[in-house]
Protein backbone atom coordinates (compact mmCIF):
# COMPACT_ATOMS: atom_id res chain seq x y z
CA UNK A 1 0.00 0.00 0.00
CA UNK A 2 1.43 3.38 -1.03
CA UNK A 3 1.75 6.54 1.01
CA UNK A 4 -1.42 8.43 1.82
CA UNK A 5 -2.22 11.01 -0.86
CA UNK A 6 -2.15 13.96 1.57
CA UNK A 7 0.48 12.68 3.99
CA UNK A 8 2.05 15.49 6.05
CA UNK A 9 -0.32 18.07 4.54
CA UNK A 10 -2.43 20.59 6.47
CA UNK A 11 -5.85 21.40 5.04
CA UNK A 12 -8.40 24.08 5.89
CA UNK A 13 -12.04 23.33 5.02
CA UNK A 14 -14.69 26.05 5.29
CA UNK A 15 -18.27 24.86 5.65
CA UNK A 16 -16.79 21.76 7.24
CA UNK A 17 -19.67 21.22 9.64
CA UNK A 18 -21.87 19.29 7.23
CA UNK A 19 -22.49 18.22 3.66
CA UNK A 20 -19.70 18.61 1.13
CA UNK A 21 -17.41 20.32 3.65
CA UNK A 22 -17.73 17.55 6.23
CA UNK A 23 -17.25 14.82 3.62
CA UNK A 24 -14.14 16.61 2.38
CA UNK A 25 -12.68 17.00 5.88
CA UNK A 26 -13.20 13.30 6.62
CA UNK A 27 -11.82 12.20 3.25
CA UNK A 28 -8.72 14.38 3.59
CA UNK A 29 -8.08 12.97 7.04
CA UNK A 30 -8.31 9.44 5.64
CA UNK A 31 -5.54 10.39 3.23
CA UNK A 32 -3.24 11.67 5.98
CA UNK A 33 -4.00 15.39 6.21
CA UNK A 34 -4.32 17.33 9.44
CA UNK A 35 -7.54 19.30 9.10
CA UNK A 36 -8.89 22.62 10.34
CA UNK A 37 -12.68 22.41 10.24
CA UNK A 38 -14.29 25.86 9.97
CA UNK A 39 -18.02 26.55 10.06
CA UNK A 40 -20.37 29.26 11.26
CA UNK A 41 -22.17 26.50 13.20
CA UNK A 42 -19.49 25.91 15.82
CA UNK A 43 -21.08 22.75 17.21
CA UNK A 44 -21.19 21.14 13.76
CA UNK A 45 -17.53 22.00 13.15
CA UNK A 46 -16.64 20.43 16.50
CA UNK A 47 -18.64 17.30 15.55
CA UNK A 48 -16.65 16.88 12.34
CA UNK A 49 -13.40 17.42 14.21
CA UNK A 50 -14.39 14.78 16.78
CA UNK A 51 -15.30 12.34 13.99
CA UNK A 52 -11.78 12.73 12.65
CA UNK A 53 -10.23 12.30 16.10
CA UNK A 54 -12.32 9.17 16.68
CA UNK A 55 -10.71 7.53 13.67
CA UNK A 56 -7.19 8.46 14.76
CA UNK A 57 -6.82 11.62 12.68
CA UNK A 58 -5.72 15.12 13.63
CA UNK A 59 -8.19 17.98 13.51
CA UNK A 60 -9.05 21.32 15.05
CA UNK A 61 -12.33 23.20 14.75
CA UNK A 62 -13.20 26.87 14.79
CA UNK A 63 -16.29 29.05 14.35
CA UNK A 64 -15.85 31.17 11.25
CA UNK A 65 -18.18 33.68 9.64
CA UNK A 66 -16.60 33.67 6.19
CA UNK A 67 -17.72 37.26 5.55
CA UNK A 68 -15.37 38.37 8.36
CA UNK A 69 -11.78 39.06 7.48
CA UNK A 70 -10.76 38.68 11.13
CA UNK A 71 -12.42 35.25 11.36
CA UNK A 72 -10.62 34.05 8.25
CA UNK A 73 -7.30 35.25 9.65
CA UNK A 74 -7.92 33.32 12.88
CA UNK A 75 -8.76 30.24 10.82
CA UNK A 76 -5.50 30.42 8.89
CA UNK A 77 -3.53 31.07 12.08
CA UNK A 78 -5.11 28.00 13.71
CA UNK A 79 -3.75 25.80 10.94
CA UNK A 80 -0.21 27.11 11.35
CA UNK A 81 -0.31 27.18 15.16
CA UNK A 82 -1.85 23.71 15.51
CA UNK A 83 -0.16 21.79 12.72
CA UNK A 84 2.84 23.85 11.63
CA UNK A 85 1.73 24.97 8.18
CA UNK A 86 -1.01 25.28 5.60
CA UNK A 87 -0.99 23.37 2.32
CA UNK A 88 -4.60 23.13 1.12
CA UNK A 89 -7.76 25.21 1.29
CA UNK A 90 -11.24 24.07 0.23
CA UNK A 91 -13.93 26.78 0.36
CA UNK A 92 -17.09 24.71 0.83
CA UNK A 93 -19.04 27.33 2.84
CA UNK A 94 -22.01 28.72 0.95
CA UNK A 95 -25.69 29.63 0.97
CA UNK A 96 -28.41 29.15 -1.65
CA UNK A 97 -30.38 32.25 -0.61
CA UNK A 98 -30.19 35.08 1.93
CA UNK A 99 -32.13 33.28 4.68
CA UNK A 100 -30.43 29.90 4.24
CA UNK A 101 -29.50 28.05 7.43
CA UNK A 102 -27.97 24.62 6.97
CA UNK A 103 -30.31 22.00 8.40
CA UNK A 104 -33.38 24.28 8.54
CA UNK A 105 -35.65 23.50 5.62
CA UNK A 106 -38.40 26.05 6.36
CA UNK A 107 -36.62 29.05 4.74
CA UNK A 108 -35.93 26.87 1.69
CA UNK A 109 -39.60 25.99 1.36
CA UNK A 110 -40.57 29.66 1.53
CA UNK A 111 -37.84 30.71 -0.88
CA UNK A 112 -38.58 28.08 -3.52
CA UNK A 113 -42.15 26.88 -3.15
CA UNK A 114 -43.92 30.00 -1.89
CA UNK A 115 -42.06 32.42 -4.13
CA UNK A 116 -42.70 30.28 -7.18
CA UNK A 117 -46.43 30.28 -6.43
CA UNK A 118 -46.44 34.05 -5.85
CA UNK A 119 -44.94 34.78 -9.26
CA UNK A 120 -46.51 32.04 -11.36
CA UNK A 121 -49.10 34.42 -12.80
CA UNK A 122 -46.76 37.44 -12.80
CA UNK A 123 -43.82 36.48 -15.01
CA UNK A 124 -40.86 38.86 -14.82
CA UNK A 125 -41.83 40.47 -11.54
CA UNK A 126 -39.80 38.06 -9.44
CA UNK A 127 -36.68 39.69 -10.89
CA UNK A 128 -37.92 43.27 -10.61
CA UNK A 129 -39.07 42.85 -7.01
CA UNK A 130 -35.94 41.04 -5.89
CA UNK A 131 -34.45 42.51 -2.70
CA UNK A 132 -30.97 44.00 -3.35
CA UNK A 133 -30.07 43.48 0.31
CA UNK A 134 -30.74 39.76 -0.01
CA UNK A 135 -28.61 39.75 -3.16
CA UNK A 136 -25.79 41.36 -1.17
CA UNK A 137 -26.04 38.73 1.59
CA UNK A 138 -25.63 35.85 -0.83
CA UNK A 139 -22.68 37.47 -2.60
CA UNK A 140 -21.09 38.31 0.76
CA UNK A 141 -21.02 34.64 1.79
CA UNK A 142 -20.45 32.89 -1.51
CA UNK A 143 -18.14 35.30 -3.31
CA UNK A 144 -16.57 37.64 -0.77
CA UNK A 145 -16.30 34.77 1.72
CA UNK A 146 -14.34 32.77 -0.85
CA UNK A 147 -12.08 35.76 -1.53
CA UNK A 148 -11.34 36.37 2.16
CA UNK A 149 -10.62 32.71 2.85
CA UNK A 150 -8.26 32.56 -0.11
CA UNK A 151 -6.43 35.74 0.92
CA UNK A 152 -5.89 34.57 4.51
CA UNK A 153 -4.71 31.07 3.61
CA UNK A 154 -2.62 32.05 0.59
CA UNK A 155 -0.81 34.62 2.76
CA UNK A 156 0.40 31.76 4.99
CA UNK A 157 1.48 29.77 1.95
CA UNK A 158 3.47 32.74 0.63
CA UNK A 159 5.09 33.39 4.01
CA UNK A 160 6.33 29.80 4.20
CA UNK A 161 7.00 29.48 0.43
CA UNK A 162 4.55 26.56 0.30
CA UNK A 163 3.46 25.42 -3.15
CA UNK A 164 -0.08 24.87 -1.97
CA UNK A 165 -3.41 24.08 -3.55
CA UNK A 166 -6.64 26.06 -3.30
CA UNK A 167 -9.96 24.51 -4.30
CA UNK A 168 -12.99 26.78 -4.53
CA UNK A 169 -16.49 25.34 -4.58
CA UNK A 170 -18.76 26.96 -7.14
CA UNK A 171 -21.65 25.10 -8.78
CA UNK A 172 -23.01 24.16 -12.16
CA UNK A 173 -24.94 27.38 -11.50
CA UNK A 174 -21.72 29.19 -12.37
CA UNK A 175 -22.46 28.31 -15.99
CA UNK A 176 -26.10 27.15 -16.11
CA UNK A 177 -28.60 29.94 -15.36
CA UNK A 178 -31.43 27.52 -14.51
CA UNK A 179 -29.50 25.89 -11.64
CA UNK A 180 -30.46 28.44 -8.99
CA UNK A 181 -31.86 31.88 -8.13
CA UNK A 182 -30.35 35.14 -9.46
CA UNK A 183 -28.07 35.87 -6.51
CA UNK A 184 -26.85 32.28 -6.25
CA UNK A 185 -26.02 31.85 -9.93
CA UNK A 186 -24.33 35.27 -10.05
CA UNK A 187 -22.26 34.55 -6.93
CA UNK A 188 -21.12 31.16 -8.23
CA UNK A 189 -20.20 32.61 -11.63
CA UNK A 190 -18.12 35.10 -9.67
CA UNK A 191 -16.39 32.31 -7.76
CA UNK A 192 -15.41 30.66 -11.03
CA UNK A 193 -14.00 33.88 -12.52
CA UNK A 194 -12.20 34.62 -9.23
CA UNK A 195 -10.63 31.16 -9.41
CA UNK A 196 -9.38 31.69 -12.96
CA UNK A 197 -7.97 35.13 -12.18
CA UNK A 198 -6.21 34.11 -8.96
CA UNK A 199 -4.80 30.98 -10.62
CA UNK A 200 -2.99 33.20 -13.10
CA UNK A 201 -1.74 35.49 -10.34
CA UNK A 202 -0.41 32.66 -8.15
CA UNK A 203 0.90 30.33 -10.84
CA UNK A 204 4.36 31.94 -10.83
CA UNK A 205 4.83 31.08 -7.13
CA UNK A 206 3.63 27.50 -7.59
CA UNK A 207 0.28 27.80 -5.81
CA UNK A 208 -2.43 26.04 -7.78
CA UNK A 209 -6.04 27.30 -7.74
CA UNK A 210 -8.87 25.18 -9.12
CA UNK A 211 -12.62 24.98 -8.81
CA UNK A 212 -15.33 22.35 -8.38
CA UNK A 213 -18.77 23.05 -9.83
CA UNK A 214 -21.03 20.38 -8.31
CA UNK A 215 -24.41 19.48 -9.69
CA UNK A 216 -27.34 18.54 -7.46
CA UNK A 217 -25.86 16.83 -4.39
CA UNK A 218 -27.64 15.14 -1.46
CA UNK A 219 -27.07 17.83 1.18
CA UNK A 220 -29.18 20.17 3.32
CA UNK A 221 -29.13 22.61 0.39
CA UNK A 222 -31.09 20.23 -1.86
CA UNK A 223 -33.28 18.63 0.82
CA UNK A 224 -36.29 20.61 -0.39
CA UNK A 225 -36.30 18.40 -3.51
CA UNK A 226 -37.37 15.52 -1.31
CA UNK A 227 -40.61 17.38 -0.53
CA UNK A 228 -41.77 17.12 -4.15
CA UNK A 229 -44.34 14.48 -5.03
CA UNK A 230 -43.04 11.29 -6.63
CA UNK A 231 -43.82 12.43 -10.18
CA UNK A 232 -41.93 15.71 -9.75
CA UNK A 233 -38.99 13.93 -8.14
CA UNK A 234 -38.84 11.47 -11.03
CA UNK A 235 -38.96 14.33 -13.56
CA UNK A 236 -36.17 16.08 -11.67
CA UNK A 237 -33.97 12.98 -11.65
CA UNK A 238 -34.63 12.46 -15.35
CA UNK A 239 -32.93 15.81 -16.04
CA UNK A 240 -29.70 14.21 -14.85
CA UNK A 241 -28.26 11.67 -17.31
CA UNK A 242 -27.02 9.43 -14.48
CA UNK A 243 -30.55 9.56 -13.02
CA UNK A 244 -29.68 10.57 -9.45
CA UNK A 245 -28.32 13.28 -7.22
CA UNK A 246 -24.69 13.01 -6.26
CA UNK A 247 -23.29 12.24 -2.82
CA UNK A 248 -21.00 14.56 -0.81
CA UNK A 249 -18.21 11.96 -0.93
CA UNK A 250 -18.17 12.27 -4.73
CA UNK A 251 -17.36 15.96 -4.42
CA UNK A 252 -14.84 15.25 -1.67
CA UNK A 253 -13.03 12.86 -3.99
CA UNK A 254 -12.79 15.57 -6.65
CA UNK A 255 -11.35 17.98 -4.05
CA UNK A 256 -8.88 15.29 -2.97
CA UNK A 257 -7.64 14.94 -6.55
CA UNK A 258 -7.20 18.70 -6.90
CA UNK A 259 -5.31 19.00 -3.61
CA UNK A 260 -3.08 16.00 -4.24
CA UNK A 261 0.06 15.81 -6.37
CA UNK A 262 -1.95 13.83 -8.92
CA UNK A 263 -3.28 17.15 -10.25
CA UNK A 264 0.14 18.86 -10.27
CA UNK A 265 -0.40 20.35 -13.75
CA UNK A 266 -3.93 21.57 -13.07
CA UNK A 267 -4.54 25.24 -12.31
CA UNK A 268 -7.33 27.61 -13.31
CA UNK A 269 -9.60 24.66 -14.12
CA UNK A 270 -13.11 23.65 -13.07
CA UNK A 271 -14.42 20.10 -12.63
CA UNK A 272 -18.16 19.39 -12.80
CA UNK A 273 -19.21 16.31 -10.82
CA UNK A 274 -22.86 16.62 -11.85
CA UNK A 275 -24.01 13.33 -13.35
CA UNK A 276 -23.91 14.84 -16.82
CA UNK A 277 -26.42 17.64 -16.10
CA UNK A 278 -24.11 20.23 -17.62
CA UNK A 279 -21.70 19.31 -20.39
CA UNK A 280 -19.46 21.48 -22.55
Amino acid sequence: MGEARLANKVAVITGGGNGIGRATALRFSEEGASVVVADIQEDKAAETSQMIADTGGQAASIRVDVTSGADNEKMADLAVDSFGGLDCLVTAAGVSHANYVSGDIEPDIKNIVTNRADYLDRPGWEFVEGDPEEFDKVLAVNLKGTLLGMQACVARMLESETKGSVVTVASIAAKHPDAGPVAYTTSKAGVWMLTKKVARMLGPVGIRVNCIGPGFINTHMTAVIDLMDETETAEFNNMIPLGRRGEPIEIANAALFLCSDESSYFTGEILHPDGGFFTE
